[in-house]
């Protein structure tokens, strides 16, 4: 057959197989690639002068990123999933029985199906290279390793490590894969091909075995990863642990410690239940709803943010931070690390000093988790520059305005920065909540502002919110969006307005929590109904979390833009006025300690409250209904009004900046699958409880009438 991914080329009895699928930036395996390696197999096997190969990637900095995830979408019945597992053991099963050894070696992402297949091969090198890395992230599709990898893995790498992997997906960088034995050698990249032939050819000359076990164990590891007791556990445990981080909502990872599990009884009985049950979550609809999130976040990796028409993207290589308080310290830390020169500008020295401080504090931490080398963190740390004037803006490529949230102090950072930037420099505003064009109102170059806003902790949030006026260049828009994607970010432009988009939805939804609070609802008990919809931390705890103080000047912004709609609980407004800071001030409706370590609820808050310390019982239904409902409806209403551009990059808004359970897909994905229809009939029974407040907006209104969807039935945008 004819190879379109696959070149082979043999010399003196080595084969070079070279993965290079054509037309993509990364190696994926699909239908069609399996059939090349099962022909490439046939050959090979055929051909007695061969006696050893080296499976090596043609991409430059990719090795195999995984399947191809398209393939997922045809799949309509759990046997097709299935068969998909069983064609992926039966093509891998092949190559590990190979007459010939396969090296794999290894540069780049390595990731997913690619994975398994290098576990199948006769050894591993890996480049020492920080764009080295292996995992098995499948579980964040909401499915698990379906092609041997519950198998191979705890037989490569131990049990426990091997659940490490599988059940949270993460990276392990190339050092780290060297230690744990899931790869044999580390070289430098300038000489993998090399390394990888000459261990070819020793493994076919009988000088160096197969597969080596390159683990170290101690007594320990030999009892919990070789004996069944030891085995039963650390199953038992991961069992545990599993259930209590996802509340059920995740059902992958527990069908995954069963295929390992059926495993260490029968080899054959743990491929199947590894098939079985791949099949049967492929197909659940939590795996659809990440699966929908995955294609979303790819497709915003392809957007300039500004449509199709060619426009103009500018370098940005150094930029002026303004304020280094947690914000402004926390954007120039990444900054730093994408290798961006960086001013960081605040009114007096040991509030720069501080800034400066905290960037190194933030460079450490990667330091200590094998992220990066100290030569590294020095180098990145150079980058970095600290001053209490305007002195080395004259060059900047775009400013970062992340100062006390203020129009007037933003107004006069504005007009003071503006005198000594460059002709091209963009000045973008971190603010939360206040309109962009209220900012860029003391510009003597509207056109070139706009809102870039981060989310809190910088280094940790993944989204960002580009915020466009109608006076902002298309070229400015393009640019910041760039470089947001430059730092890591996943990126979605908004218009103008105030809160924007996430903000602007997250006010209902706190708003609702304390207005529960009002009606003598339990503080911890209405972050548990949430926690139970799926968000990783209850309402009341992200007030605490977030600094009341910010929550009570976010919510008189709200208040002036929509009236008494988005008008915080009276609960809240009493807590605020307090004094109560929240976590950062060590007091808020929880207990914290010297270290800012949450505790329980403080019982004094209830004093606050309208219904004073005798509290109600509410249930967990009443809860996710008012503060759900709230959330979504006002989504609808952004992009009714064209805040935000569509049902994608709101649903990927809601997951990626407040935390909208991702099995749930997002708000629009949500109402979704609860219809229109059921929505607006809710909304419309809540209405007539809480006057106002939760009127349907009209879109969906309309779309329950005529039986719409934000999506197609195969979860494209409608």
């Amino acid at each position: 057959m004819t190879m379109r991914a696959l070149h082979l080329t043999i010399t003196d009895g080595i084969a070079e197989i070279v993965f290079d699928l054509p037309g993509e930036s990364v190696n994926k395996i699909s239908g069609s690639v399996k059939d090349e390696f099962l022909a490439l197999f046939e050959q090979l096997e055929r051909d007695a002068s061969v006696r050893g190969a080296i499976l090596i990637s043609g991409k430059p900095d990719s090795f195999i990123a995984g399947a191809d995830i398209d393939e997922f979408l045809r799949w309509t019945t759990p046997e097709q999933a299935e068969q998909a597992s069983r064609d992926g053991h039966a093509l891998l099963e092949k190559l590990e029985r190979l007459r010939l050894p396969v090296v794999a070696a290894i540069h780049g992402a390595c990731l997913g199906g690619g994975l398994e297949a290098v576990l199948a091969c006769a050894y591993r090198i890996a480049t020492d290279h920080p764009k080295t890395i292996l995992a098995l992230p499948e579980v964040q599709l909401g499915i698990f390793p379906g092609a041997g990898g519950t198998q191979r893995l705890p037989r490569t790498v131990g049990l426990r490590a091997a659940l490490d992997m599988i059940l949270t997906g993460k990276n392990v960088r190339a050092r780290k894969a060297a230690q744990s034995g899931l790869v044999h050698e580390l070289v430098h990249p300038a000489i993998l091909r090399t390394i990888a032939l000459q261990r070819a050819r020793e493994i076919a000359d009988g000088v160096r075995a197969r597969n080596p076990d390159a683990r170290t164990r101690d007594a320990a590891a030999l009892f919990l990863d070789d004996t069944p007791v030891g085995r039963s556990i650390v199953l038992r445990q991961a069992r545990e642990m599993t259930l209590k981080k996802t509340r059920g909502h995740y059902p992958a990872p527990l069908a995954a410690i069963a295929a390992v599990a059926a495993g260490y009884h029968d080899r054959e009985q743990g491929y199947q239940e590894e098939g079985r049950l791949f099949g049967q979550m492929a197909m659940t609809s939590i795996a659809r709803e990440l699966i929908s999130l995955f294609f979303a976040t790819t497709a915003l990796k392809k957007d300039s943010g500004v449509g199709d028409a060619p426009v103009t993207v500018r370098s940005v290589e150094k930029i002026g931070v303004l304020g280094a308080g947690f914000m402004g310290a926390g954007i120039a830390g990444i900054a730093v690390q994408q290798g961006t020169l960086v001013r960081l500008k605040d009114a007096d020295l040991a509030r720069v000093g501080k800034g400066l401080g905290a960037i190194r504090e933030l460079l450490k931490d990667g330091v200590t988790k094998k992220r990066i080398t100290r030569a590294q963190m020095n180098d990145q740390l150079l980058l970095a520059g600290g001053t209490v004037d305007y002195s080395g803006f004259g060059n900047v490529d775009l400013v970062i305005e992340a100062v006390f949230e203020d129009l007037y102090v933003k107004h006069k950072v504005m007009r003071e920065v503006e005198a000594v930037l460059p002709p091209h420099a963009i000045v973008a505003s971190n603010t939360s909540t206040i309109p962009i064009a209220r900012i860029a109102a003391a510009s003597a170059r509207p056109e070139r502002v706009v809102g870039m806003h981060f989310f809190s902790p910088v280094h940790k949030m993944p989204l960002l919110e580009v915020i466009v006026t109608p006076q902002t260049a298309r070229e400015v828009t393009a640019t910041a969006v760039a470089y947001g994607k430059q730092l890591g970010k996943t990126v979605i432009v908004v218009n103008d307005a105030p809160g924007f988009y996430v903000n602007r939805i997250l006010s209902p939804y706190l708003n609702e929590a304390g207005r529960l609070l009002d009606g003598g609802a339990a503080v911890d008990a209405v972050d548990r109904a949430l926690l139970d919809f799926g968000f990783p931390v209850g309402p009341i705890t992200l007030l605490d979390e977030v600094g009341l103080d910010i929550a009570g000047k976010s919510g008189a912004i709200f208040v002036e833009a929509f009236g008494d709609r988005l008008a915080p609980s009276e609960t809240l407004r009493r807590v605020v006025e307090s004094g109560r800071l929240g976590r950062k001030g060590r007091k808020g409706f929880y207990l914290y300690d010297g270290d800012g370590k949450k505790g329980g609820v403080d019982d004094t808050v209830y004093a606050f409250t309208p219904s004073g310390a005798r509290r109600a019982e509410v249930t967990i239904d009443e809860v996710q209904r008012r503060c759900i409902l709230a959330m979504v409806n006002e989504a609808a209403r952004c992009l009714e009004e064209g805040i935000v551009r569509s049902p994608r990059d709101g649903d990927v808004g809601a997951v990626f900046g407040i935390g909208f359970p991702p099995f749930r897909g997002g708000p629009f994905r949500y109402m979704d699958a609860v219809g229109a229809g059921r929505v607006v009939e809710e909304l419309e029974q809540l209405n007539a409880r809480f006057s106002g407040r939760y009127a349907p907006a009209e879109m969906l209104v309309h779309m329950a009438r005529k039986g719409e969807r934000f999506y197609s039935n195969r979860g494209r945008p409608a």
